[in-house]
């Protein structure tokens, strides 16, 4: 899905790689890790060595032809392979990636890498956790995956390590997206950090939409059912309940209600809330259907229990709420 002319850059035999293929079988360590970042004989490839001066993000294309032992990362990386494949172990756990497929790392996933051979394309974004703010942002509060990822990496509060693999190689616009952002990255475009960030918030936004499509650890039921639980609301907000997806997931009713308040804090009927009033707010501010039509289309046959937990939600009703925003956007 990449540009020939991008290609053909992102093909080129590097000096490290030309190092490689004339007989040096192991990586040069001073590429990757700082010397207070080799701590005995654990590697931690260090931002410092892979980022300019000042920037959040950065590519490089993934290094072929050698055996990368295993490591983890002082920063988050993202990996887009462009064509073929590669063989990563994460936490202990085969992953190959294929073409069009993306992988997530959060900085304590520890990652182990086979040799590539010439073909296989693969491109790494380093990225610092901050560049994610704007991302936040634009993504909204809305419980998912792929948010609860990133704020586990800002913040440092999940010790558990973790991948996310997206197998989204059909979906046109994903791809759109990260070539997008890979062009302007590497071809250093004006004004590329804001342009960078609004980008990556699109990608997201693409993502959460494609949630089945992403694996994670094996071993993490918890993040697993998670995902499974997320994808049903986002296509079931309007009608769907707990005793189907139960059903659906050959569990008891009563011990998935109590998972899902385990694992979130809050019960199902608070998740579809949440999902229903999200999807009103956005109709309320990019549609001119009517409040009335807005509330049934989202699940609310009684509008005004609508109109109370909408302004309860957002402190204005559902109204106000869409001229607020209007008129917001016309200051801009």
């Amino acid at each position: 899905m990449i540009t020939e002319e991008l290609y053909r850059e992102l093909k080129k035999i590097t000096e490290e790689e030309a190092r490689i293929l004339n007989g040096d079988t192991k990586i040069e360590t001073a590429i990757y890790m700082s010397q207070e970042a080799a701590v005995e004989d654990a590697y931690i490839v260090d931002a410092k060595k892979l980022l300019d001066a000042g920037k959040l993000i950065q590519v490089r294309p993934h290094t072929r032809f050698v055996h990368f032992p295993k490591h983890t990362h002082n920063y988050i990386e993202v990996i887009y392979m462009c064509c073929g494949t590669t063989h990563h172990v994460i936490d202990g756990e085969d992953v190959w990636l294929r073409e069009g497929e993306m992988l997530f790392l959060n900085q304590k996933a520890e990652q182990e890498i086979y040799p590539a051979s010439e073909d296989d394309i693969a491109v790494n974004f380093i990225i610092l956790p901050e560049f994610f703010d704007y991302v936040l942002r634009m993504i909204g509060e809305e419980k998912n995956l792929l948010r609860d990822f990133v704020i586990d990496c800002l913040t440092g509060e999940n010790e558990e390590a973790g991948y996310m693999h997206f197998k989204v190689a059909g979906i046109l616009p994903i791809q759109n997206l990260v070539e997008n952002l890979i062009w302007s990255i590497w071809n250093r475009q004006p004004n590329r950090r804001s342009i960078n960030q609004a980008t990556m918030g699109l990608l997201f936004l693409q993502l959460m939409s494609h949630m089945e499509r992403m694996q994670t650890n094996t071993e993490n039921r918890g993040r697993r059912l998670l995902i499974e639980v997320y994808a049903y609301i986002e296509e079931n907000y309007r009608d769907g309940e707990l005793t189907e997806l139960a059903a659906l997931l050959n569990y008891d009713v009563c011990w998935l209600s109590k998972e899902i308040k385990k694992r979130t804090g809050r019960n199902y009927t608070d998740l579809v809330q949440e999902k229903r009033l999200n999807q009103a707010a956005y109709l309320l501010q990019n549609t001119a259907m009517s409040v009335m039509d807005i509330g049934l289309s989202v699940g609310y046959d009684n509008l005004s229990y609508f109109h109370r937990i909408f302004q309860r939600q957002y402190g204005v009703t559902p109204r106000r709420y869409r001229v607020g925003r209007i008129n917001a956007e016309k200051q801009l």
